[in-house]
């Protein structure tokens, strides 16, 4: 594995932003702000990936962007793309004013986490990343 130290600079990055909305989720509001962070950990895991694999990497917030890249390297990583799915909206939507409707409440957020959980467990395991010591 290549740029190792720059892979871990990810992963903790990643694992910072899903800290932070994990333990947010005990507040009664700021619900969209959560989901947010945890597409930002999602994202951050992907390019931990791309950088540790060498592939293409591009400075995007696209999380299917993201996975297509990663695709190359693990074909399996098909595993979560409909978390991916689920997360991707969250950039903008939670972001900017848009003219949808949304709707962030405790519901989604944790679903937010369960996704951005499953795409962290993927990641870190795909690099060998052990959890009692990473």
């Amino acid at each position: 594995m290549q740029n190792e130290e720059i892979v871990k600079e990810w992963i903790e990055k990643a694992e910072g932003d899903f800290g932070f909305a994990s333990s947010s989720l005990k507040l009664e509001n700021y619900f969209a702000q959560i989901c947010f962070h945890f597409q930002q950990a999602a994202e951050k895991y992907l390019k931990s990936f791309i950088i540790a694999n060498e592939l293409k990497f591009r400075p995007v917030h696209n999380l299917l962007e993201l996975l297509e890249v990663c695709r190359e390297k693990e074909p399996r990583i098909e595993e979560i793309e409909e978390d991916c799915r689920y997360l991707n909206p969250f950039y903008i939507d939670t972001r900017y004013p848009v003219h949808w409707p949304t709707r962030y409440d405790k519901e989604i957020a944790i679903k937010a986490r369960d996704s951005a959980g499953k795409i962290r467990k993927w990641v870190k395991n795909s690099l060998g990343y052990d959890e009692r010591k990473n």
